[in-house]
This record gives C-alpha cells, structure tokens and sequence, in this order.
C-alpha cells in the first residue's frame, strides 16, 4: 500500500493521465469525468485521499461563476421573445425525468430521493451537488448524472461532426490549459467567489456555495460590475476537486450496487434521450430551428458540457443556452420540491 504523503502526486498524475485520455475522444466533461474515475479507483481499494472542505467549497464556487458566464444578457431575451416555445420545450424534458425518476423509485432501481435527482436534466455537477443537501444518496446520483452526460455528450459530438463542418469539429477539440488572463477581471471573480462561498457557508444553505456563486456572477456580470475571468487552469483545477470529492466517496458495495442496476440505468437514459430527440425534431419541424441547434438545445445532457459543445459548433449560441438555462433554473427550483415529494410517497409506501 502506498503511504498517504505519496497517494496525492499518484492521484494527480493518474488523474491527469485519464484526461488526456478522455480528451482524445473529445468527451467536453473529460475534466470532471478523468479525476472522478480515478479516485474511484483510489476509494475502491481502500486508499483514500482527504479534500479539504474550504477547497470543495471554493471548487463549488468557480463552477457556479463558469456557468453564470455563459448565460449572457442575450439568453434572457431569447427567452422573453420565445416564452410558450420554450416553456412547451422545458417541461417536457422535466416531465420526462420526472417519470423516468419515479419509475426507477418504483420498481426500486435506486433508493428514495436518489432516482429524481439522478434524472434530473440540469448542469450535472450542480444536481450532484444539491443532491448531497437533499439527503440523496450522491455516490448513485454522481454515477447515473456522469453516465447520461457521457452517453449524452458522445452523441452530440457525433451529430456536431456530422453536421457541422470539419473546421467546426477540429475546434471542439481544442483546449488550452495555459491562456493569457485578465489579471483585474480575475481578482474581482475570485472576490465573488470568496464572498459568496463565506454568505452560503453563514447562512447554511442547500448547495449554496455553488447557488449563490451563480446568483452573484450573474448579478455582477449582467450589471457589468464584473467581468467574470476564468482561466482554463482554475476550471481544471475546481473540476479535479469536485470530480476527487465525487469519485472518493464510493467503495467496493455502492459500485457493485451500481453494476446490477446498470441495464435499467441505461434503458431510462436512453429513453429520456430518445423523448429529447422527439423534441428536437418538433423544434425543426414546426419552428424551423437548424436541426444541430434544436438537438444541444433539448438535450439532457449537462449544460456546461453542452455549452462546450454548443461554443465550437456552427449553431444558434443564444438559442442553445436560453433553453438550458431555462430547463436548469426550473430545475433549481422544482428538483427539491420535487425530491421531498418522493421521498414522502417512498415513506407512505413502506
């Protein structure tokens, strides 16, 4: 076994092995994804590494700030302008995952509230994180939110190439950890970060690290108090932290829990996929959306890997982003709503 002083550099090195890996198949969730399969790994063979809270919750932090950066003042108005469109879009994503939940509740495919936040169709680390305030089992909702954002991101990497011009499809693959910075623009978005960090931390929140960190990189940027800077090195750096504090988590019986329930897992995301295309396929019928934008635009996937995605592609940005964010903030609100329902159903039940 090794020692613990040398279980952090193989835990770095390992992880950063993985995503090289994953980046090859140009996965957009390869940051998160390549630290989190590691340290399952780690966890798995009884060699645990230790996260420091305050980092996690920093962590938590710069991804609610990278994703108030990409809903600009324009993802608003698209949604003010298309309102029943999106709405008819939105809910019925929800209504969806919300019966896909349901049925995984009832035929006991994963325990109580776990199954509504694992099919939740939102940014999958933020419904991860929420989970974990929300007494769900996050190991389950980790492995069955990361799986649909891997199926969910290798098929829209496989329509983007075949839609998308090939220039298009090299830039997706493009991903430069070293970048210049706005030094300025990154203090003021690391003192947003660490204000709203310390508020959740006081006032206890659900999640609120990374809510209030959303709340308040929108509100400075949409009143263009700040610009939000975040360079490609502290993203990678918050996705390790979260994908290490996910993956470390699991041990030998959850995975194997996880196995067994594999077959349904896959048959409710598949589904939930194939009602996503059908959507899509109604946007491009009956409200002339290019059929690339309409499929990133219904699609359950994460929406910060969508948003990669969706940024080297040759698509409608604003269209794409105001559907997801619509979807997530609806999300926000009706998942707990939603997840305390269920658990009090399980309750009667038993």
């Amino acid at each position: 076994m090794k020692p613990p002083l040398l279980r952090w550099p193989a835990l770095i090195l390992l992880s950063a092995a993985v995503v090289i890996l994953l980046e090859q198949f140009q996965l957009p969730a390869a940051l998160l994804l390549g630290p989190m399969l590691v340290a399952i790994i780690f966890a798995a063979r009884d060699k645990p590494v230790t996260i420091a809270k305050p980092l996690f919750w920093l962590a938590q932090g710069v991804v609610g700030c990278m994703i108030a950066r990409a809903m600009p003042p324009a993802v608003f108005t698209e949604i003010a302008d298309n309102g029943l469109l999106f709405a008819a879009a939105i809910f019925s994503v929800i209504f969806a995952s919300a019966l896909s939940g349901w049925l995984l509740t009832r035929w006991q495919v994963l325990p109580g509230s776990t199954a509504i936040w694992g099919s939740s169709p939102g940014a999958a680390t933020a419904m991860t994180l929420m989970a974990e305030s929300y007494d769900a089992d996050v190991r389950l909702v980790a492995f069955m939110q990361y799986l649909r954002v891997v199926i969910v991101a290798v098929l829209a990497t496989l329509i983007a190439r075949c839609l998308a011009p090939p220039a298009a499809a090299q830039n997706a693959a493009a991903f430069t950890i070293i970048q210049p910075v706005i030094w300025p623009a990154f203090a003021a978005t690391l003192f947003v970060i660490v204000v709203c960090v310390g508020i959740s931390r006081w006032l206890r929140l659900p999640a609120g690290a990374l809510l209030l960190s959303l709340a308040g990189g929108l509100l400075v940027q949409n009143t263009q108090l700040v610009r939000l800077e975040l360079p490609p090195a502290i993203l990678t750096i918050a996705y390790a932290l979260i994908g290490w504090s996910i993956g470390l988590r699991f041990n030998r019986a959850i995975l194997s829990y996880a196995a067994k329930a594999l077959p349904r897992l896959l048959l409710a995301i598949f589904s939930l996929v194939a009602v996503c295309c059908g959507l899509a396929y109604l946007l491009v019928r009956f409200a002339g959306v290019d059929p690339l934008t309409a499929y990133l635009a219904t699609s359950p996937g994460g929406a910060d890997s969508v948003a990669i995605i969706a940024a080297s592609s040759p698509v409608d940005l604003s269209f794409v982003m105001a559907m997801q964010t619509g979807r997530f903030m609806v999300v926000l609100f009706t998942g707990p709503l939603l997840a305390k329902w269920l658990a009090k159903w399980v309750g009667a039940k038993k």
